[in-house]
């Protein structure tokens, strides 16, 4: 081990004095760890860090009850002024001139997707280290996703190698801002605008981050949002598409309802559907929650951004553990999830599974991606090779074609990210500084019996 990194437990909690000292008293709920503990794990029979919870999600109110029940009594539950409302206030908190709400945050972006007429033979360069929703709108338009390294640092898509990717069947880049990190905008939009490509920003998970004082969803053609239960603004289900530009958000409006007029998306004679086109409305008691739940969104935000500053200070002085970070031009984080590299390496080849089960028996949940990218980045998924055998991948693309696109298409920074990504949901940022110092404790004392860990087993089972 590194002797300039070596940190034991003892010394990481002497060096922040206000968590030492509230080690001293416990509350209820919390199994404390002094001396004769620490040298346990959990996992191992000793006495956990915690046992209390952390705070629930999502956070039910009164108000929630008290905004669907007109709603529900007044039996207009398909789209309608209820939504309407919810689209003028989200736009309205994210500084956009459109808005429109969808039936979640998949739909939102198949829905720009199809609005740019994105279809067969087009190319959509985007990330690898996402979640499969970001990679299945492009198949469905039967076009290719072109998948570019991500940053190591930051974990968002590479700027620096998106031009080696661009051809002339390129027609777009879909950045995700994932885990609530923000990608590197400036040069995305400049790469965009050289070479004459849209971008759909997936800001599904990164609600009200914001890049130089604007928020994220702003910053590209269309932005695409999600309110599924995890996210940190939600109503269950539920997504939404930002824009500036009338005719195209008319275009996303007409897609997101059959197909009817919308508008400056006109048919002949005022009725029909004009254009292809699918049903992917917000239902209106959906709304009535995403109004009520945006009224604490701030101080939400704000909770998880001090709480996260603080854990990555803390954690960043254990050995092997490496949180994210972002780019000098983010004025805000948004946090769907915290995460940290784990290298197994300074754990003397304790392994990440064993360190996260390790961390469960002390009173932490985490995972080893939260969904992100559930095992494997979205390059390898079985979803594309099961859209390249369609009849209508088959028929568009030649056998050469997507051969070539496969052995293009790795990506050894995404690999080497999925295999030591560690973190955990944003709920857990919504605790106390107490609930922060758990975490940093539980890390702390696994890194300090990692030998045990490594040679012992788990401890039997009680009856």
């Amino acid at each position: 081990m590194d002797k300039d990194n070596a940190v034991t437990r003892r010394q990481f909690f002497a060096a922040a004095s206000a968590g030492a000292a509230a080690l001293a008293a416990p509350p209820r709920g919390r199994a404390g760890t002094g001396p004769g503990s620490a040298s346990v794990p959990a996992i191992l029979g000793g006495r956990p860090v915690r046992t209390a919870p952390f705070p629930r999600w999502p956070n039910f109110r009164d108000k929630d009850e008290q905004a669907v029940m007109p709603v529900l009594r007044s039996g207009v539950w398909s789209r309608a002024k209820t939504v309407e409302e919810a689209e003028r206030r989200f736009a309205r908190l994210m500084g956009a001139r459109y808005c429109l709400a969808t039936s979640n945050g998949t739909n939102a972006i198949i829905t720009a997707v199809r609005a740019l007429d994105i279809g067969a033979g087009d190319e959509v360069i985007t990330t690898p280290y996402t979640f499969v929703a970001s990679v299945h709108p492009i198949l469905l338009a039967n076009a290719l996703p072109v998948f570019v390294d991500v940053d190591a640092a930051t974990w968002q898509i590479d700027p620096a190698k998106i031009e080696a990717r661009i051809n002339r069947n390129t027609v777009a880049i879909l950045p995700v801002h994932i885990v609530g990190g923000i990608c590197d905008m400036d040069r995305i939009n400049a790469i965009a605008k050289k070479h004459g490509l849209k971008v759909i920003e997936d800001a599904c998970e990164a609600h009200n981050g914001e890049w130089k004082n604007r928020k994220v969803g702003t910053l590209g053609d269309l932005g695409c949002f999600s309110f599924q239960t995890g996210k940190s603004l939600t109503c269950g289900e539920g997504g939404a598409i930002l824009g500036d530009d009338g005719k195209l958000m008319d275009r996303c409006y007409s897609f997101h309802n059959l197909g009817r007029p919308h508008g400056s998306v006109a048919a002949p004679g005022g009725e029909g559907h004009p254009l292809l086109a699918t049903k992917c409305r917000m239902a209106e008691y959906q709304a009535s929650i995403l109004m009520t739940q945006m009224e604490a969104f701030e101080d939400e935000c704000r909770r998880r951004s001090e709480n996260a500053a603080y854990l990555t200070e803390r954690i960043s002085q254990i050995p092997g553990i490496i949180p994210r970070k972002d780019y000098p031009e983010v004025t805000r984080t948004a946090f769907y999830y915290y995460g940290f590299r784990y290298k197994k390496d300074r754990f003397d080849g304790l392994s990440r599974a064993k360190f996260i089960a390790a961390l469960a028996a002390e009173g932490i949940p985490a995972s080893s991606g939260l969904g992100v990218i559930e095992g494997k980045p979205m390059n390898k998924e079985g979803c594309i090779e099961d859209a390249f055998r369609s009849k209508t991948y088959q028929r568009i693309y030649s056998r050469e074609k997507l051969a070539a696109y496969r052995e293009e298409n790795e990506c050894p920074e995404c690999d080497r990210l999925v295999e030591e990504t560690v973190g955990f949901h944003q709920r857990m940022l919504l605790g106390t500084r107490r609930d922060m110092d758990d975490i940093c404790d539980a890390i702390a004392k696994i890194h300090e019996n990692r030998h045990k860990l490594i040679s012992e087993g788990p401890a039997p089972a009680r009856n």
